[in-house]
Order: structure tokens, then C-alpha cells, then sequence
């Protein structure tokens, strides 16, 4: 039989994937992605694959299944809608307890003890899952404090990328995308909701007295934004050319709205709306020497400038 430690990183594995995507996904690629967790053989896999979708199911993660758009002959892909899962703790019986201290043991943030927290649900030994763990997230100075700020509605006021540029915020929600965390908040001074990187926060966040404000009606929204969205310059158009090595990983990230040219070598041009240059560059930068951007001269002048600075330093050490 198999491990259950095993089956459920698989399972994490693939919705965690499926979670993120904007597109559906087809099982080829959800087994090319996790191969190291799905048996080789085609077969095995396909029974594998039909298992895991109805356990999913069967604990309440909704798989859409939608028609792959782009896809030649038509294909069949699955996503998850994350909008479900944003909910408030439930009251946790035993064997739910026992549930959440696995995934606590399997699943750690860096620096910070997640059994403390378990204890105070009941979890005996909750205490000893500290500093073990299969995955480690990434975790900030900030992180303690603004989880208190959304879940006792404080208003939190903290500096933004540099001392200076303060912020005063209405904490809804956080997540954690592509590596790092995103807090989004009502931005009292824009009077509108503002996504935020929690490792461009300076300090520690000043908090507000509990129940400061109310949560909006209806849902927030469900995913962050992609990076190069998540900022306040004046919106500009990019042109981005992906060679055909690269272009696997664009069109998994953009999806195929942002591909306005296809090439019979593989290759791409993608257009992106852009907010954020910093977003922007690391997401170019991502794919190496596979991307180059065409257009605007700004971005692709902060792109050739970024590179010099870096092998300028490589230089001096």
C-alpha cells in the first residue's frame, strides 16, 4: 500500500499546480510536472491519476475540467478555483486535529514554530513537529504580525520598499505565490485594494486596535495578481520575443492570452501590461537568455542596465 506521506505530497503537489494556473491543465503535463510522484508506466498512471481525482474530491477540492483552448487535437485540462478555500478556521474535532498536525509535520514555515499553534487546538505532541518537515516556506519579520492584523480586522500602517513611503492598510487576506508572500489590503491613501510584497515591507508594522474596520462584501479577489501588475506606475504595453527553450515556461506562466505571435520554430512574442517594472524584470530574468524584450526602450534599457549592475559586482569580487 502506499505511504501516506508519499500520497499526500502528490496531492499538495498537484493542487498547489492546479491552484495557480490561470488555464486548465492536461494530465500529461500535471504528470510531467510531479513525474517524480506518478509511476511511469502509462497505465499505472492513468488509474493513479483517476484515484487522486476522487480523493480530491471526496475531501472537497473541486477539479474544474475545461477544455484546453489552444490545443490541437482538443484535450481535456483541470484547474482548482482558489476562491473556494479562502475560509475562516472551522471548530476542529479530533480526527481533524490529527490532520492538521500531519500537515504542520510535512509542511513548516522557516524560523517559526507551528506546533506552538496546534497546542492550542488540543494536538498532543504538536510540540515535537517543530523544525521538521518535508518543505519549508518562505516566512518574514512581518509575517507574525500581519497574520494577527487579518484575523482581528487591525489596521496596519508599515513602509513600503523604502523608510518614507508609508502605507495605511486594511488587512483582508495572505498569500503565498511563486515563492513569496502578498498581503492584499484596502490602501487608505488610494482608496482602493493594493496587493503587497511582504518582503518590500520595511520594519514591523505598526497595528491598530482589533475590529478597526469592517471586511468588504462578497469575495476578495481569489489570486494575486502576476508580478509585473502589482504596482503603481502609469500601465505600460511589453513586448517580449521567448525563443522556442523558453517558451514552455512563458506560456505556463502568461497563458495564452499574453502570446500574440507563434512561430514554427516554438518560439513566442508576448504583450504584457505592466505596472510594475521590478515584477516585470525578475520575470524576464527568470528565463534567462530564452526572453529578450523588444519593447518599450524604459523597460528593456532597465532590463540591460539591471544585467550590467550584476556583472559589474561579479567583476569586482
Amino acid at each position: 500500500m502506499e505511504a501516506s506521506s508519499s500520497r499526500l505530497s502528490r496531492l499538495l503537489n498537484v493542487v498547489a499546480m492546479l491552484s495557480e494556473t490561470r488555464t486548465p491543465v492536461s494530465a500529461r503535463e500535471i504528470r510531467a510536472r510531479v513525474d517524480a510522484d506518478y509511476p511511469a508506466d502509462d497505465a499505472l498512471f492513468r488509474r493513479q491519476f483517476e484515484r487522486d481525482k476522487k480523493e480530491l474530491r471526496d475531501l472537497g477540492v473541486e477539479l474544474l475540467v475545461e477544455e484546453i483552448s489552444d490545443a490541437n487535437p482538443p484535450e481535456v485540462g483541470y484547474r482548482v478555483a482558489r476562491g473556494q478555500y479562502g475560509v475562516r478556521l472551522p471548530d476542529l474535532d479530533a480526527g481533524e486535529v490529527a490532520a492538521l498536525q500531519l500537515a504542520v509535520s510535512l509542511v513548516r514555515l522557516d524560523g517559526i514554530d507551528g506546533g506552538s499553534g496546534l497546542l492550542k487546538l488540543g494536538a498532543a505532541g504538536a510540540s515535537r513537529t517543530a523544525g521538521e518537515g518535508l518543505a519549508a516556506l518562505p516566512t518574514h519579520s512581518q509575517l507574525g504580525p500581519l497574520f494577527t492584523a487579518v484575523a482581528e480586522r487591525r489596521t496596519a500602517r508599515f513602509d513600503y520598499r523604502e523608510p518614507g513611503a508609508t502605507r495605511v492598510v486594511d488587512p483582508y487576506r495572505l498569500d503565498l505565490a511563486r515563492g513569496r508572500w502578498y498581503l492584499l489590503g484596502f490602501d487608505h491613501d488610494r482608496a482602493a485594494e493594493r496587493w503587497f510584497r511582504l518582503d518590500r515591507i520595511v520594519g514591523s508594522p505598526d497595528l491598530g486596535p482589533a475590529k478597526g474596520f469592517e471586511q468588504p462584501e462578497g469575495d476578495v479577489p481569489a489570486s494575486v495578481p502576476d508580478p509585473w501588475l502589482i504596482g503603481d506606475a502609469a500601465p505600460v504595453t511589453a513586448r517580449v520575443a521567448v525563443d522556442p527553450v523558453g517558451a514552455p515556461l512563458a506560456r505556463s506562466v502568461v497563458g495564452a492570452t499574453a502570446i500574440v505571435e507563434e512561430h514554427d520554430d516554438g518560439s513566442l512574442v508576448l504583450e504584457l501590461l505592466v505596472s510594475h517594472p521590478d515584477g516585470f524584470r525578475s520575470f524576464v530574468l527568470d528565463m534567462l537568455e530564452h526572453a529578450e524584450v523588444l519593447e518599450p526602450a524604459e523597460l528593456r534599457a532597465d532590463i540591460v542596465a539591471w544585467l550590467d549592475y550584476v556583472a559589474a559586482g561579479a567583476t569586482d569580487d
